[in-house]
């Protein structure tokens, strides 16, 4: 054996024992502040106080379901430091035979105009025919309908009946046709001036029947948002009288929307009280 190799083999030995009397590798001491070595518990405390799931606000508000008003009666729909809102229904105010010829008169005799309204993208046709009587013209859509005195007799006794019911006057009155399911009005309330503050309006209607859909108008902190306000439909029947009491038009909006099915022809006849025209 050659001297470099057996000094090589005495090297190996050498290594081999060292080895054997070696311990396992340690590791780097943690720091005194890391967050486990120092608390764990308090550690994982803090972590789920700090990862707490909390539901939004606004995802537990609902849509309030429509209230549906169909019985006779009177309905206290709202109340507000303006005052009370009031509906009263009387379903068959005219008798349906009755109603029928009625409708038929005042589809054919009544002369019905397409109204020219201005909105924001200028001006449009009203959805629906209409016919305005009263010792002074009627404004709204910014559009004006001149005074019309000329009454049709069949009007006046209505006019006559509906005031010995309810008790109020009216001196005025706007009838509105609609023809099939297309036509409409959007939402609105009665509130122009010339018709004084709470104004009382009395809707009868004849021929198919149309849902009159209504809605809260949200307080000033809602900023216009009419999503969770409260909503009520009334369903009005041939020979149906609807009067709207208080501060329905002022605490209220209201509409007759389109439909996507057939209707047959509506009549719509809105008694109310005018204040004299202004000079």
């Amino acid at each position: 054996m050659s001297l470099d190799h057996g000094r090589m083999d005495d090297k190996r030995r050498r290594a081999r024992v060292q080895g054997a009397w070696a311990g396992p590798a340690k590791s780097a001491p943690r720091p005194a502040s890391h967050p486990v070595a120092a608390n764990p518990q308090r550690w994982a405390s803090d972590q789920d106080k700090h990862f707490v799931y909390k539901e939004p606000a606004e995802v537990n508000r609902k849509v309030p379901e429509p209230r549906v008003i169909e019985k006779d009666g009177s309905y206290d729909i709202s109340i507000s430091p303006s005052g009370v809102s009031r509906l009263r229904l009387f379903p068959q105010f005219i008798d349906p035979r009755e109603a029928d010829w009625m409708f038929e008169q005042l589809q054919r005799e009544i002369p019905w105009r397409q109204k020219t309204n201005i909105g924001p993208d200028g001006p449009y046709q009203e959805p629906r025919l209409t016919c305005w009587y009263g010792e002074v013209p009627y404004t709204y859509s910014r559009s004006t309908m001149q005074a019309n005195s000329h009454w049709h007799p069949l009007l006046t006794m209505l006019k006559d009946r509906i005031e010995l019911v309810t008790g109020y006057t009216f001196n005025s009155l706007l009838c509105n046709l609609y023809r099939h399911d297309k036509d409409s009005i959007d939402w609105h309330s009665d509130d122009e001036p010339d018709l004084g503050k709470n104004p009382v309006i009395a809707s009868l209607s004849f021929g198919d029947t149309r849902v009159f859909q209504m809605r809260k108008k949200p307080p000033p902190e809602e900023h216009g948002d009419y999503t969770y306000v409260e909503r009520v439909h009334v369903p009005l029947d041939h020979g149906s009288l609807l009067l709207m009491e208080g501060t329905t038009q002022e605490d209220w909006q209201h509409r007759v929307p389109k439909e996507y099915h057939d209707r047959r022809p509506r009549i719509n006849l809105t008694f109310r009280t005018m204040l004299p025209e202004r000079k």
